[in-house]
Order: structure tokens, then C-alpha cells, then sequence
């Protein structure tokens, strides 16, 4: 709770709590149930499930491979993007073509599909496993374990009440549910254009002085401790003269 300890800690309990509401686990969790309400049969609808799972599981070595080249911050903020288009384009198919029987054209519903694996794959090498480096990087080593019990706590917190409540809303909001994800989406974008610092290629033990000091918001967190010891010199200065 110490104040230079926020910035770390509040970067880590937001990541999680953006990881969750970009829809990922809705989609994951319910994606038979989904593909079934926009028209596919059960066995379609799980061997969809399946073909989105693979997609989740090889873009994550896309950022295995980019994540030091391009760094955390671009990938990212081109995930938000892909993810926004992605959820808006959903989101306008089912609005204008869903029919309240639960079915759309083939066309229609193949597109959706494709555009739930194109979602996936942004999400896999961005923030998903992003959501879980950054905290590691962020966290000086005196608090790591603390901080990451936050982390991981509003991660399961979040899990749990989109779970819940993903079916329920899917009923009432129909089309509107993709819409709402979307606006989560800018959030983060914005969050992370503004607030979240880059911290590729910069060891543990050097995150003060190379990225708070000198982040344009966070660094107020830390100047404070210097401002103290200059004035602390400053009056024993006239003693020892």
C-alpha cells in the first residue's frame, strides 16, 4: 500500500480486469451456445469451438515471437483495434440479420464464425498472455508476491461474474452484448495508450529510474521521495556548516 507501489499494482489488477472484459471467456466459455444461436447445428457449433480453441492456442506464439521485437505496448493497442472491429462487425450482423428464431443466413453465420476466430487470435498475443508478463515486469521483487495475489484474484473475480452473467445478457441484449464488449475495448486501448508504460527490455531492478520517473502520469508517485530528501539535506545542511 505503499504510494510508490500503486503504480505496479494498479497496472496489474487493471490488466486483469481488461483481460476479462474484452469477451474472451464469454466467447470460450460459451461458444457451442453461441454459434448455435446464430444458426449452426450442436455438432457444428462444437466443432467450432474446437477451430477457436486451436486459433487461441497457436496466435499465442505469435507474441511469443513479437513480444520482444515490437514490444508490449504496439501489440496491444493493434489487438484493441482488431478486437473492436471484430466485435462491431458481430454485433451488426446479428442486429440486422438475427432472427428471432436463432438463425441467420449461412453466409452470415460463416462470417461470424470468422470473425470470432480473427477476435481469438488478437486476444491470444495480446492480452491474454500480456495480461500475465507485464505484472511480472512491473512488480519490483519485495512485492511481487503480494501484488500478484491481487492480480490474480480480480482475474478469478472477473472470470466468475462474466461467466455468470454472459448468458443472461446475451438473452436480453442479443446483438447489444458484442457492443457492450466493444466499448470495454476503447477503454483499454485508451488506458493503454496513455497509461501503460513500455517495459521492453528493461531489467526488474531498473523499472523505477527507466519507466516511472519518467512516465508522464507515474511518475508522481515517486518524485515525491526525492522532493523529501532534498529538503531533508537542505536542513542538515546548515548543521554540518
Amino acid at each position: 500500500m505503499k504510494r510508490e507501489s500503486r503504480p505496479p499494482l494498479v497496472i496489474a489488477i487493471v490488466m486483469q480486469v481488461f483481460q476479462q472484459f474484452t469477451g474472451i471467456n464469454a466467447i470460450m466459455f460459451y461458444a457451442p451456445v453461441l454459434f448455435q444461436t446464430v444458426g449452426f447445428g450442436s455438432d457444428a457449433a462444437l466443432l467450432s469451438s474446437v477451430i477457436t480453441g486451436l486459433v487461441n492456442v497457436l496466435s499465442t506464439f505469435v507474441s511469443v515471437v513479437l513480444v520482444d521485437r515490437v514490444g508490449r505496448r504496439a501489440l496491444l493497442l493493434e489487438a484493441c483495434v482488431q478486437m473492436f472491429i471484430t466485435q462491431c462487425i458481430i454485433g451488426g450482423i446479428l442486429m440486422k440479420d438475427l432472427k428471432i428464431t436463432g438463425n441467420l443466413p449461412s453466409g452470415d453465420a460463416l462470417v461470424v464464425v470468422i470473425m470470432v476466430c480473427v477476435f481469438v487470435a488478437g486476444f491470444a498475443w495480446s492480452w491474454g498472455p500480456l495480461g500475465w508478463l507485464i505484472p511480472s515486469e512491473t512488480f519490483p521483487l519485495e512485492t511481487r508476491t503480494a501484488g500478484f495475489s491481487f492480480a490474480v484474484s480480480s482475474n478469478m473475480l472477473c472470470t466468475f461474474v462474466i461467466a455468470q452473467a454472459f448468458l443472461s445478457m446475451l438473452c436480453h441484449m442479443r446483438s447489444g452484448i458484442f457492443f457492450f464488449f466493444a466499448a470495454w475495448i476503447v477503454v483499454m486501448g485508451l488506458f493503454a495508450l496513455f497509461l501503460l508504460p513500455e517495459t521492453k527490455g528493461v531489467p526488474v531492478d531498473e523499472m523505477v529510474d527507466r519507466v516511472w520517473k519518467q512516465h508522464w502520469f507515474w511518475k508522481r508517485f515517486f518524485n515525491d521521495e526525492q522532493a523529501v530528501e532534498k529538503r531533508e539535506t537542505e536542513m542538515i545542511r546548515p548543521h554540518l556548516i
